[in-house]
């Protein structure tokens, strides 16, 4: 199973990281559309914050593991984009979830 932990601030509810491992193991390695949908997904979120909004996200990624902790941006023009390009990845992820539930699930967590 894939689980995606999404971790907001409390009191604004802005992303302040995100975290995406394990397998689906929806069907064989290669042919698992699920595992495939999710890390087009989250990939591609990562390289559009950097292509769209200029941002450089530090991100650990390894077979079955991505992880980034969102930085403090200054400029709030920038800060929305990302924000906006990160709500976009969950709704995405959503979308997977609710066709394949049964290997994703999604978890929000508050921190102050």
């Amino acid at each position: 199973m894939i689980a995606v932990t999404i971790t907001r601030a409390a009191a604004d509810k802005r992303i302040l990281s995100f975290a995406i491992e394990g397998h689906a193991e929806y069907a064989k390695r290669g042919k698992d559309i699920v595992c495939a949908g999710v890390s087009a997904v989250s990939v591609g979120t990562v390289n559009a914050i950097e292509s769209l909004a200029g941002v450089e996200l530090p991100y650990s990624v390894r077979n079955g593991w991505l992880q980034s902790d969102i930085p403090k941006l200054e400029d709030p023009a920038v800060h929305e984009r990302v924000q906006l390009l990160l709500e976009s990845m969950i709704v995405m992820l959503e979308s997977i979830a609710g066709s394949y539930g049964k290997f994703v699930v999604i978890r929000e967590q508050y921190r102050s």
